[in-house]
């Protein structure tokens, strides 16, 4: 088993920037692809951005490319997602998963571990 406690969401004006932080805990957190998800409400979940275990090698939705970074630190078991310039279509619950992959990330998730979400509201 794996916990995935998600933090730093609130409310920002548009332009203004986020850094969400999902502390895991229960395994082996460094052998693991992490990745963060949003949902907006009457909306399907839909894959953010990725990072492989080492941290080498990332990937993101176009919608969020060069405006979020995803990072991670395994010596604090934690990993994190930089979002700046937001804009008031970013507003969703935001979820942090691990997996084994970060290409079974980019594919949903399904077989992930998933934390509880934190909301990110922008406004206009």
């Amino acid at each position: 088993q794996v916990q995935l406690v998600e933090s730093g969401g609130g409310r920002v004006q548009a332009g203004g920037s986020l850094r969400l932080s999902c502390a895991a805990s229960g395994r082996t957190f460094s052998s693991y692809a992490m990745g963060w998800f949003r949902q907006a409400p009457g909306k399907e979940r839909e894959f953010v951005a990725a990072i492989t275990w080492s941290g080498g090698t990332t990937s993101y939705a176009d919608s969020v490319k060069d405006r979020f970074t995803i990072s991670r630190d395994n010596a604090k078991n934690t990993v994190y997602l930089q979002m700046n310039n937001l804009k008031p279509e970013d507003t969703a619950a935001y979820y942090c998963a691990s997996d084994t992959s970060t290409i079974k990330l980019r594919n949903g998730g399904e077989g992930a571990y998933w934390g509880q979400g934190t909301q990110v509201t922008v406004s206009s």
